[in-house]
């Protein structure tokens, strides 16, 4: 009987082995991205719009890569970053972008690897989609894989948050301790004077903070969709592409020549022979996007155009700034056809868009919030503090 015990216990010990390997092998069983990032996840933050200096974009390289975990090669990879979902309640610093795509583009590797630069805009869970084909026919069966980021808030926002909580508290604990004293009322009055000079007091702050808070909205709105008053040259009418033509080569930048926040722009550069206007493939593409206003870079990204001699891009401009779209064209380290680098540039107006009033109104209630938590404790200590008075006197 001990015996037979035995070999059940090494029959089920093998078959959780095989099992346990088994369900690894079948994990590995498939192509896979590969997302690293310049710096490290863990430290990066959002957006910082109040920041005094600029922190560069996050680098982000994505790797396809097969069974044995070597990156495919001639691989066309084509990413689609989309922001986290709405948060109605907690909103962050850029609400329109909420739940909105944030980049799309597609690029042709010949290591499998992608490389580009991005600002993220809010905290929350980012999903970054990948889809890669073969640049050569059943070279590998294409694949998708879906990749999140996890961006956490800001620990200053925080801060500044418990430090506004402990003064609108202190009012109000301050504002109930007064309203529960015994006070004299004198005739013809409904409260004593003290009371209602806090009342009134307060009345006006709620009226002001809901006229600060809308007036600032329009106000703001109204700036963003205003020309930038530093801007010397007006920017390309709509339709009109940035061309050059160097070298017998000719480079057009189409697309949107405006934006609005929330929504992403579809750009296209696209490179050909000036004479016979036959495309140029496997150039090197290098596209910097700039806003204006303080001079930060918000996407970059280096590599090929396709064998088109085409490169499509949606980005979404979530700054209502003025932006500068800037790419410069040199020949790769395979290129036969070689030539000097150049580049075209593009002004992109971006339309900024207000928040909506509901959003608005949830900060208020929750600062108007506050302030009754600590009446209400206030008027509750003095309370408690009165009966204690007269049974020691």
């Amino acid at each position: 009987m001990p015996k037979l015990n035995r070999f059940v216990f090494i029959g089920i010990f093998c078959l959780m082995s095989f099992i346990f390997y088994g369900s690894i092998a079948v994990s590995q069983s498939s192509p896979s991205v590969r997302l690293t990032t310049e710096p490290p996840l863990t430290q990066i933050l959002p957006f910082e719009a109040e920041a005094e200096t600029y922190k560069p974009p996050v680098q982000l390289t994505v790797q396809a890569i097969d069974l044995s975990g070597q990156p495919l090669k001639n691989a066309n990879i084509q990413l689609e970053l989309l922001t986290p979902a709405k948060t109605p309640w907690f909103t962050t610093d850029f609400p329109i972008v909420e739940g909105t795509k944030l980049l799309d583009i597609q690029g042709a590797t010949t290591e499998g690897t992608l490389q580009l630069q991005q600002v993220f805009p809010i905290r929350g869970t980012y999903q970054l989609k990948a889809k890669v084909t073969p640049q050569i026919a059943d070279a590998f069966a294409p694949f998708e894989d879906t990749l999140t980021l996890s961006i956490p808030e800001n620990w200053v926002k925080y801060r500044n948050f418990a430090i506004l909580a402990v003064i609108l508290l202190a009012v109000g604990i301050g504002g109930g301790w007064i309203i529960a004293g015994q006070q004299s009322i004198q005739p013809g009055e409904i409260a004593p004077q003290r009371v209602r000079l806090l009342l009134s007091g307060a009345t006006v702050v709620a009226i002001s903070a809901l006229l600060y808070v809308n007036v600032s909205a329009e106000m703001a709105q109204s700036e963003m969709s205003m020309p930038m008053s530093h801007r010397t040259e007006p920017a390309p009418k709509s339709g009109t592409p940035a061309v050059r033509q160097v070298q017998g080569l000719e480079m057009r930048l189409t697309g949107d020549k405006s934006a609005i926040v929330g929504q992403p722009a579809r750009l296209q550069v696209s490179v050909m022979d000036s004479q016979t206007k036959q495309p140029i493939p496997d150039v090197q593409l290098k596209i910097t996007t700039t806003q204006l206003e303080n001079n930060w870079t918000a996407f970059a990204y280096e590599g090929l155009n396709d064998a088109t001699g085409q490169f499509n891009w949606q980005q979404q401009f979530f700054d209502g700034a003025p932006h500068k779209i800037e790419v410069q064209v040199s020949p790769s380290s395979t290129a036969v056809r070689k030539f000097q680098p150049f580049q075209v540039e593009q002004t992109i107006e971006v339309e900024g868009v207000a928040p909506l009033l509901q959003i608005r109104l949830i900060g208020l209630v929750y600062f108007t919030g506050l302030i009754v938590v600590g009446l209400l404790a206030g008027f509750s200590l003095r309370k408690q503090r009165s009966p204690l008075q007269r049974t020691a006197g």
